[in-house]
């Protein structure tokens, strides 16, 4: 035996013993689990009130204890109240406690949970065995599984030739008064062990798909807290996945496959009608009482099973749409940021703190105090009238100042000064030419107006820097500094052509 095999094996059986289900079968009260677990919760009543499972639970521990079980010598039974082993069972993984839809809550069992209950319920009842009707199903099941793979269309074809003719040589047989084969009562009673055994496994089977969506649920909640994304992007996505929870999971893929079977309520009539006509067979007076009861349940079972994960869907979907619609990621990080803070900031006061040392609490969280934020990008200043115009005696002298000078460029007196500036030279230097000019032409709006001349007359700029002082109306002065500008002398060639 190979060493290497023989530890993989070991490492699998070490994995499947860590399953909540096997630990709940192999621990030393496993009789009692599974005893209480399946008289509180049933096919009726798949959950049950947390106050009601308590009071059940203290119950059937009083019953056991008063009939002697518990002592040293009898079967051990649990120390503690019903309330402390309920506890351990949700840790454990077997019982999940939550919500339900009137605001109670509720135990009801795991898929693990459920899955040993079957599997107690297998062991401690009647033996299934190798009989017909198992070995039926299983061909049938590979039959169909050997059509559904094969592709071939003259396959298909024969096939179905083949069964027309059985169904019609039957058909011709019944109608020239042929009898009914009948079935012998004990291949009936196998036929009704192997359907009690294909339906034990279904309740599991449910479970196990309405788990993995809420786990799917945990997940895409938990994933969406920590999304740095953008808001937008992140609702069309996580929107989407909350309507395509089921799609989400292998289980729920198989689920929905089933569902296009047994999700049709006119499917779920046919299959009671088909049980109550099974129900009343005489062979069915040779099941025990819990068989018999397990027939008539199947139809509830799968319908229970049905509205059980499809409620998980939808409060599933539900949860993810109101996270996506009510909470900001960014936001609920900034709040757990804050609470990281709040709690080093423990950490740290805790070591230098004294016992008994009065703490001031914090009334309220501090404000940053930033005054008026600007409202508009202009001047922050309120728009204020201006000021009021002085009172003007008629004894007054008029000011001086002739107030055209505040006006714009003299163009006709630049030109005069600048032709006579330039004489019969072929260019004129700009900067000079104003230099050269009188008070009245030294103004700021006169050295624009004479480049706007050279400028038309085209003008060449040089790499100096020319440092320019004018005079305003009010004598104050304005230095500029402008690269240096020589200009073609536009006068030139009318003063040349004259003296020809």
């Amino acid at each position: 035996m190979a060493t290497r095999g023989v530890e993989g094996a070991y490492q699998g059986a070490l994995r499947a013993f860590q399953n909540p289900m096997l630990a709940l079968l192999h621990q030393t009260h496993a009789p009692f689990v599974v005893t209480v677990l399946a008289m509180v919760f049933t096919a009726e009543r798949p959950t049950v009130a947390v106050a009601d499972t308590h009071a059940e639970i203290n119950d059937a521990l009083d019953q056991l204890r008063a009939a002697g079980y518990g002592d040293e010598d009898g079967q051990p039974l649990p120390a503690g109240t019903a309330r402390d082993l309920c506890r351990q069972w949700v840790q454990a993984g077997w019982l999940v406690r939550q919500v339900s839809d009137d605001d109670v809550e509720v135990y009801r069992l795991s898929a693990y949970g459920v899955g040993a209950l079957e599997v107690a319920g297998r062991v401690g009842g009647a033996r299934t065995r190798v009989s017909e009707s198992r070995v039926r199903t299983l061909l049938d099941a590979i039959e169909r599984l050997a059509q559904d793979a094969d592709p071939d269309l003259m396959s298909r074809m024969v096939r179905l030739h083949e069964e027309i003719q059985q169904r019609q040589k039957e058909l011709t047989r019944l109608e020239k008064g042929g009898a009914v084969e009948t079935v012998a009562d004990e291949q009936l009673l196998e036929a009704a062990e192997n359907v009690l055994h294909l339906a034990r496994e279904l309740p599991a089977d449910f479970a196990r798909v309405a788990e993995s969506i809420k786990a799917i649920q945990r997940d895409v909640v938990a994933e969406l807290r920590h999304d740095v994304r953008p808001t937008g992007e992140v609702l069309r996505e996580y929107l989407a996945r909350g309507q395509r929870i089921l799609d989400a999971t292998p289980e729920g893929r198989a689920f929905a496959g089933a569902l296009r079977l047994i999700g049709d309520p006119a499917q779920i009539d046919t299959l009671w009608g088909q049980l109550r006509t099974v129900l009343r067979h005489r062979f069915t007076e040779l099941l025990p009482e819990q068989q018999r009861r397990e027939l008539t349940e199947i139809s509830r079972r799968i319908e229970q099973g049905v509205k059980e994960v499809l409620a998980a869907q939808r409060q599933a979907s539900h949860v993810i749409t109101s996270q996506v619609r009510n909470h900001d990621p960014m936001r609920d990080r900034q709040v757990d940021e804050l609470l990281r803070d709040v709690m080093s900031g423990l950490h740290r006061w805790i070591p230098g703190s004294r016992r008994g040392e009065a703490v001031e609490p914090l009334r309220r969280l501090p404000v940053a105090d930033v005054g008026h934020l600007r409202q508009r990008m202009t001047d922050p200043r309120p728009p204020q009238p201006p000021a009021p115009l002085r009172d003007w005696a008629e004894t007054e002298e008029m000011p001086a100042v002739d107030t055209r000078a505040w006006g714009g460029p003299r163009y006709a007196e630049l030109h005069t000064h600048l032709a006579a500036f330039a004489g019969g030279a072929a260019s004129v230097d700009v900067v000079a030419a104003f230099r050269a000019a009188g008070a009245e032409l030294q103004r700021p709006v006169d050295l624009l107006g004479l480049l706007e001349i050279a400028n038309g007359a085209g003008m060449t700029e040089t790499a100096e820097v020319e440092v320019v002082d004018t005079v305003r109306p009010d004598r104050t002065r304005r230095r500029f500094a402008l690269g240096g500008v020589v200009a073609a002398n536009p006068f030139g060639a009318d003063r040349s052509g004259g003296d020809e």
